[in-house]
């Protein structure tokens, strides 16, 4: 679906899997990152759920959940027997880069105050304080 005479690369995903960020995230960040930085257009192309799945060596149902979850954000679309496809729908490359800026900030926090024997419970509450704080220091 890519547009007549335009030579598109295709998509591909490396994942680190020591980051601590979960695979998910991972693939969800490659394809708002190749959005924000224009490698993938819209109408462009992404391998299907089984071969990404072993092109990472992955269980499919990883790959299914990141895609799933960026057709609920608009970003993918499917289409029954012909593949997924970036969506036509406009985003703002300035939005998608912040999100998934966003996104990768969140996963590499949570990722390290877990390896540092935090839960998201135990960051929460002083994330709240942060946010209350902020807002007084505005009135």
């Amino acid at each position: 679906m890519s547009p007549a005479g335009t030579s598109q690369k295709p998509f591909h995903c490396l994942l680190d899997l020591k980051s601590g960020v979960p695979v998910y995230r991972q693939i969800i960040d490659q394809v708002m990152g190749g959005i924000a930085a224009g490698t993938l257009a819209a109408g462009s192309q992404l391998p299907t759920v089984r071969q990404l799945a072993v092109d990472l060596s992955i269980n499919p149902n990883t790959v299914v959940r990141a895609y799933r979850e960026l057709e609920i954000r608009g970003v993918l679309e499917t289409q029954q027997g012909t593949g997924t496809f970036i969506s036509h729908q406009k985003v703002k490359r300035d939005q998608v880069e912040r999100q998934r800026r966003l996104t990768q900030l969140v996963g590499e926090f949570t990722a390290r105050a877990g390896a540092a024997g935090f839960t998201l419970q135990e960051l929460i509450e002083p994330l709240q304080d942060m946010q209350n704080d902020v807002e007084k220091t505005r009135r």
